[in-house]
């Protein structure tokens, strides 16, 4: 089982893009050759951010989902590590893993 990866990718506009992956640098160069997201093709030159090992999918779906919803100051703070991502790994693991039907 591979470990999974949190990055954001900022656009050539200042825009951040949260994602996943197991591979960072694969993920990357699918984002640059426009074969990944479609939120990112034809928004000129992309630049790595921020990535962090994140652990499981699990956590890693979770954790992106927070993080997309925080503002864009909060992300920029995440980004220039002001704002620890350990504290929000920490968190993650306090809230209860909310369990679906089926």
């Amino acid at each position: 089982m591979s470990p999974w990866y949190l990055y954001l990718v900022r656009t050539l506009d200042n825009r951040l893009y949260t994602g996943i992956t197991t591979n960072v640098e694969r993920r990357f160069s699918q984002h640059q050759t426009g074969k990944g997201a479609k939120a990112l093709r034809g928004k000129g030159e992309l630049t790595l951010a921020f990535s962090h090992l994140v652990g499981d999918r699990s956590s890693a779906l979770r954790l992106e989902y927070r993080i997309k919803q925080l503002p864009k100051a909060s992300k920029e703070m995440l980004v220039k590590g002001i704002l620890p991502f350990e504290d929000l790994l920490a968190d993650l693991q306090k809230t209860p893993e909310i369990k679906t039907p089926g």
